[in-house]
């Protein structure tokens, strides 16, 4: 007779959302710096008029989609579990339990799923993820049973799937509450943005930030002293950070500010290149081992010309960045390198949609740099 795997043994499968070494959002305890939000959301539930459609917007890594996950907590706990003006649920309650796992009935969760095939996240949230409403909605529940549907992240809905997500919306079933969460609102369907409420969140501000980081690593079974960043640490990665927990965890555990300094090397050393360091760069970034640096060099990378555009437009900025930002760019040349911003974001996505070569797009970007910054 074969023996039951242990509960260790059970592959977990990869989850678009989690960040590599610390827990999914679902399982954050505490949330930090969003409390007159959580305060909102509880005072509208306990008013019984609850919307039935709610956009939690803001930037990336900030705690979406751990506010999400506490409301649903929040809404499919027994009434007795239930604390006025918080979203608190302890975690030993049967709908916390479930919800942890995505086993609640009244759950339903759409997103990237993972291909065990192709061992890959799809590029878009397909429309068959969203065709699972219907049988979802259409269970029978209990008079006074409620359902939550999150949506993370809604702008990922491919066209079918953002239509199909519409209709839903349009003819919400009672006691029925979608969360929608979202670091791009403004890609999503202007019909779906009417149809929901929306709930902007802010960048974390530092206590609140240093707060959750903490708790991240105190989670992730790490000895907090050891695994959290150094004191001569804190203050770079809080302001390449930008209020964002995950970022700056991924600054971190990605040795962050190291990439960080390589591109300012690139950025500052332009229109001249050391196209060695660029291949070596390349190499290091290319192979799928390296996923969460290459991700983070990107997003470093287009936050540094934004920053340099915005610097360029404004005339003003940190003196280290306006001054590059003159050299490099000044009136003359402020639409090229903003397109600049948008090829790069464009041929980023195509080359994940399409699982073209990492190496060749890096170097491609830095030769686009060149180009853009020859005078």
């Amino acid at each position: 007779m074969a023996r039951a795997p242990a509960l260790q043994e059970i592959e977990e499968l990869p989850e678009a959302d989690r960040l590599d070494g610390f827990p999914h959002p679902r399982a954050t305890q505490r949330l930090y710096g969003h409390e007159v939000a959580e305060r909102m959301l509880a005072t509208a539930f306990a008013s019984g008029r609850m919307h039935h459609g709610w956009l939690i917007a803001g930037a990336d890594g900030i705690g979406k989609a751990t506010l999400a996950y506490r409301f649903a907590r929040y809404v499919l706990a027994d009434p007795a579990e239930r604390h006025p003006d918080t979203l608190e649920v302890a975690p030993e309650t049967h709908a916390a339990r479930q919800v942890l796992a995505l086993s609640h009935p009244g759950l339903l969760v759409i997103r990237r799923a993972w291909d065990p095939k192709g061992k890959r996240f799809p590029a878009t949230i397909p429309v068959d993820e969203v065709r699972r409403l219907k049988a979802f909605l259409g269970r029978t529940m209990d008079d006074d049973a409620w359902r939550v549907v999150i949506v993370d992240r809604a702008e990922e809905l491919n066209v079918s799937a953002a239509n199909a997500l519409l209709k839903s919306l349009e003819e919400p079933p009672p006691r029925t509450v979608f969360l929608l969460v979202s670091s791009a609102p403004g890609r999503l369907l202007v019909t779906i943005r009417s149809r929901v409420r929306t709930l902007d969140l802010t960048a974390l501000a530092d206590e609140p930030l240093r707060r959750a980081v903490t708790q991240a690593f105190a989670a992730g079974g790490d000895d907090v002293t050891a695994a959290a960043p150094a004191p001569s640490e804190w203050e770079r990665l809080a302001r390449l950070a930008d209020g964002s927990v995950r970022r700056l965890l991924s600054l971190h555990a990605a040795q962050g500010l190291a990439l960080h300094d390589r591109i300012s090397a690139i950025l500052s050393g332009l229109p001249a290149v050391d196209w060695g360091a660029a291949h070596a760069l390349g190499d290091e970034l290319s192979g799928q081992a390296a996923d969460q640096r290459y991700e983070l060099f990107f997003e470093l990378l287009m936050g540094a010309i934004a920053r340099l555009v915005e610097a360029a437009a404004r005339g003003t900025g940190p003196s280290g960045e306006a001054a590059l930002a003159a050299r490099l760019i000044g009136p003359a040349r402020l639409a090229s390198w903003a397109g600049l911003w948008e090829r790069v974001a464009a041929d980023k996505a195509e080359t994940a949609a399409l699982n073209l070569d990492r190496k060749a797009l890096i170097l491609d970007v830095v030769s686009r740099l060149e180009a853009a910054s020859r005078p």
